[in-house]
């Protein structure tokens, strides 16, 4: 199977090694038509603003959401959390540029510390098993909407969401050679009627209604995954 890994900016040479380290092949994404023929996108960590700029002249995160609305399997970490993000709350550094959305959370750029507050801290999966995850000026998980799971938490707090064939991770499991997030990748490519799409759930999901409305309700701790 191929997996494409958006290759605008951040960490994609670390993703790339952990797919491969599962078995997949993988093909640098930078432009719509690379979209062909992949089976499952990464996202990669980086600094939102900068991917976004950078894919703008090709329309590539339009395209992405495209994709995922058909039911491409995605994961997005760090600042692929935050581009898949339906609301973010200090949007003003992305002003005018493009975002892909879907993902119904509302996220806070750069809310664990800047650049010296950085680190590894534990997590918690779902589970019930603990993980290493790596924040580098990571976004807080500060809302999610009802049909978002919790995949794995820190200290209480969502750092892992699911909603259909969507995942986001706020921290950087491929720093921290970590593939449980994207084990969870490859297997909704085996198995995918097992979740509905991002945008069946968004027309289904009485959530997205009261998010419109602004009362999106708050969740904590760690649920099953869908």
């Amino acid at each position: 199977m191929t997996i494409g890994v958006v290759a605008l900016q951040g960490a994609v040479r670390e993703h790339v090694q952990l797919l491969e380290r599962l078995g997949a092949r993988t093909v640098a994404v930078r432009t719509p038509s690379d979209l062909e023929g992949v089976r499952a996108l990464v996202l990669p960590g980086g600094e939102s603003t900068a991917i976004a700029r950078l894919a703008r002249p090709s329309g590539l995160l339009g395209a992405i959401r495209e994709r995922i609305d058909g039911g491409l399997p995605v994961l997005g970490t760090c600042a692929g959390l935050i581009l898949l993000a339906e609301r973010v709350a200090d949007p003003e550094a992305l002003s005018g540029l493009p975002t892909i959305g879907g993902l119904d959370v509302t996220v806070r750029r750069n809310a664990y510390g800047a650049q010296l507050a950085s680190g590894v801290a534990d997590i918690e999966f779902a589970d019930g098993t603990m993980g290493r995850g790596v924040f580098i000026r990571a976004p807080r998980i500060e809302r999610t909407g009802q049909g978002v799971a919790v995949v794995a938490a820190r200290m209480g707090e969502p750092v892992a969401v699911r909603q259909g064939n969507v995942l986001a991770a706020a921290y950087h499991p491929e720093l921290a050679g970590d593939a449980f997030l994207h084990a969870l990748l490859l297997d909704a490519i085996a198995s995918p009627s097992s979740h509905t799409t991002v945008s069946e759930e968004m027309a289904s999901s009485s959530g997205r209604a009261s998010h419109v409305a602004g009362v999106a309700p708050e969740r904590s701790g760690i649920a099953s995954t869908p």
